[in-house]
């Protein structure tokens, strides 16, 4: 399988965890608020601090974003590009959301596709402090309870990287269970999720956001991706068993790479490893 180097040693457990129980639910992000703001909102008036969402068809103005780059320091196996602000309004295809907190602070992390007002194809990582909700639109949010998603230096990739930590109940209304994931580099993304499940007792389950990259990618359409360096959303993502009882991850994904490269489909399972980092929210179904 392919590999990246990355400046620290591996970490021995390759997946970060934490159980929890949590809640799927949609709500409308309002125009005229930062991103991040109104991300933070919608999950509030669930209970919730933490959680990850998916979306599709929205609208975001003024929008500033980077995307996946070489590292030109040597400091890391990968960095990111020079900062973009296209004008006008920029709508996006897909995308996917890590909400937690960094320093103290509400912070999230968001990969996507999306359409500038130029009519530019485009994606990449949405900076939470210069991006703004233009028109209202829909998203699908899985709200924790018992864990969140918390921003800490990771000496492996040598990033300050979304990770899951315990936390305290917070008395929201939560049914299902569900684990707060990272997986670490250079590990099968379907190959570490059906892993984890197998282990878990897990028997169905469903993925919610999924924000992270592979080193390039292997699509069952065929298609490949071969620039090592992405910034990858899910956007739908389902481990279930196959005809003879064995678990299999179904994990469809939309990303760009480092030259501007977009892809989508269902990836190849134990071929797509991790570059740097995949968070997700696991909902057991059985």
């Amino acid at each position: 399988m392919r590999s990246i180097k990355q400046p620290g040693a591996p970490i021995a457990e390759r997946i970060q965890w934490v159980e929890a129980r949590g809640r799927a639910f949609s709500f409308t992000l309002p125009a005229g608020l930062p991103l991040l703001e109104a991300a933070r909102r919608g999950f509030a008036a669930e209970g919730f601090t933490s959680g990850v969402l998916n979306f599709r068809q929205g609208a975001l103005g003024p929008f500033a974003y980077v995307m996946p780059a070489l590292s030109k320091t040597g400091e890391n196996a990968a960095f990111y590009s020079d900062t973009y602000r296209p004008g006008g309004v920029t709508r996006t295809r897909v995308g996917s959301m890590t909400l937690g907190t960094r320093d103290g602070a509400p912070f999230f992390h968001c990969h996507g596709l999306w359409t500038e007002a130029g009519g530019k194809s485009s994606g990449g990582h949405m900076l939470p402090d210069e991006t703004v909700v233009a028109e209202p639109f829909e998203v699908e949010a899985f709200g924790l309870d018992g864990a969140m998603f918390t921003a800490e230096p990771d000496p492996e990739t040598n990033f300050k990287l979304f990770g899951p930590v315990a936390a305290a109940r917070s008395g929201a209304r939560a049914m299902s269970r569900a684990f707060a994931l990272r997986l670490r580099p250079n590990h099968d993304f379907a190959g570490s999720l059906e892993e984890f499940c197998r282990a878990h007792g897990i028997g169905r389950a469903k993925i919610h956001g999924g924000v992270g990259s592979t080193i390039g990618a292997r699509f069952s359409h065929g298609g490949v991706t071969e620039p090592f360096a992405t910034e990858l959303a899910v956007t739908t993502g389902l481990i279930v068993p196959d005809a003879a009882g064995a678990l299999e991850a179904a994990l469809d994904v939309a990303l760009i790479d480092y030259t501007g490269g977009i892809a989508e489909g269902r990836l190849v399972r134990g071929d797509n490893p991790v570059l740097m980092t995949m968070e997700l929210v696991l909902e057991a179904l059985d």
